[in-house]
């Protein structure tokens, strides 16, 4: 609480030290009138290699989100934004950390229980603050921070800086972003204090390798660089980069690991947990990417993408994606896109009963192994620059749709449908 008072104070105050600033009353606003934007999605996926038992097992999950987020000019140059919302989620994978509450079906990682881990909701609050200089060619920033659900509390605060040059045709910039988050571990429930032993299968005496983490803490530090610059009448192209360090528990509690060179303990037909997953306690991340995106004619233009990453831990992977918004009319533009993306594995990636127990990381979360993606997409988006419809003194002036299919080469596939409006004040 310490923490985040510091950083409430700290951002009232860099508002009021702008809004010091002289400015012309008759100055061109940087947001002429106050907008909201209401967001809502739907996600939904399936697979058979969940990492909460082990690698193996149904990675049913559906996901609600809902969000609104408000613009509120203060003055022709500052703008201030809240973001807040609720993400609800139902998930048959974590549901598995405790596979033995199944109203009478019998326990296996193809299931789902109905324990307290087969749902939960992550509610998240994020302002910022933006400041331009008078001559729009400098644009400050900054932001908090806060979300929550049952096994983890995260706050943050960042800020950044854009120069502009060049009558505004080339740009830089530079932001930082820092995360203190805190676990509130939910191991497997056979390595809890008091779990009931009772209906146990196997050769021996189940003796698991566990030992309850120590540090609970996660903190990742993040620094991000751009530079865009128009290229000609039709071209306009930008290159990024981030520099990410992460500190503290990257595990995460609740993923079982089972061992190649330990015996087999079941309940039912649900394998128990020799140790949940072990990762180093540091990882450094280096993305690199660029964005081109041309103007082909009055209907069409192409938005490209592309990104390399590498860290630490021995993955490396290539984004490549490609959107071409078609624009219909006035008001309507249909955009489809693709995205392809393909990493190899980290190097403590080990399938089901691979590793060793004599290991120091280990870890069988598909989602650090070597595989390819793709996804396709489609979107329409509504605009009127007009407002003519108007919900009490709000006027509509876009609506976007979105669709995407998500396939994984280990099996997972998902969908997501996402809706978008924005209003804006009179």
């Amino acid at each position: 609480m310490n923490k985040l008072l510091f950083f409430f104070v700290f951002f009232i105050c860099l508002i009021g030290f702008s809004q010091n600033d002289n400015t012309n009353s008759y100055q061109t606003r940087v947001l002429e009138t106050a907008e909201i934007e209401l967001l809502f999605s739907y996600y939904d996926q399936d697979g058979r290699n969940a990492a909460v038992t082990g690698g193996e097992g149904t990675e049913e999950l559906t996901d609600a989100t809902s969000s609104i987020v408000v613009k509120i000019p203060l003055n022709p140059n500052d703008i201030l934004t809240v973001d807040a919302g609720i993400s609800a989620y139902s998930s048959a994978s974590t549901s598995n950390v405790d596979p033995f509450d199944k109203n009478g079906t019998r326990a296996s990682p193809f299931s789902a229980s109905s324990g307290a881990s087969q749902s939960d909701a992550l509610v998240h609050f994020n302002p910022s603050y933006e400041h331009s200089s008078g001559d729009r060619n400098s644009v400050y920033s900054a932001q908090a921070y806060v979300s929550s659900e049952y096994d983890y509390f995260s706050i943050g605060f960042g800020g950044g800086y854009t120069r502009l040059f060049n009558e505004k045709n080339t740009s830089v910039s530079a932001s930082f972003q820092i995360f203190l988050d805190k676990w509130i571990p939910q191991y497997p429930v056979e390595l809890r204090n008091g779990f009931n032993d009772s209906g146990i299968i196997g050769n021996g005496v189940y003796d698991p390798l566990f030992t309850p983490f120590n540090d609970e803490t996660r903190n990742s530090y993040s620094l991000s660089l751009g530079f865009s610059q128009i290229l000609g009448k039709r071209i306009q192209g930008s290159i990024f980069m981030d520099v990410v360090s992460q500190q503290g528990l990257l595990s995460t509690p609740h993923q079982r690991v089972y061992f190649s060179d330990a015996n087999d303990f079941f309940i039912e037909d649900f394998q128990l947990a020799d140790n949940v997953e072990q990762l180093p306690e540091s990882r450094f991340k280096l993305p690199i990417g660029a964005r081109l995106n041309y103007y082909l004619n009055d209907l069409i233009i192409l938005r490209s993408y592309y990104r390399f990453y590498s860290d630490d831990w021995g993955i490396t992977a290539h984004t490549a994606s490609l959107e071409a918004p078609l624009k219909l009319n006035e008001k309507f533009t249909f955009y489809p896109n693709y995205r392809y993306y393909n990493q190899t594995a980290a190097d403590y990636f080990y399938r089901k009963e691979t590793a060793v127990s004599s290991l120091d990381f280990y870890t069988s979360d598909f989602d650090l192994s070597a595989y390819t993606a793709h996804q396709y997409g489609m979107g329409i988006r509504y605009k009127d620059i007009f407002t003519s419809a108007k919900v009490f003194t709000f006027g509509l002036k876009t609506i976007d749709f979105r669709f995407g299919k998500y396939d994984r080469s280990d099996g997972l596939d998902s969908l997501i449908f996402s809706l978008g409006t924005t209003f804006v004040g009179d």
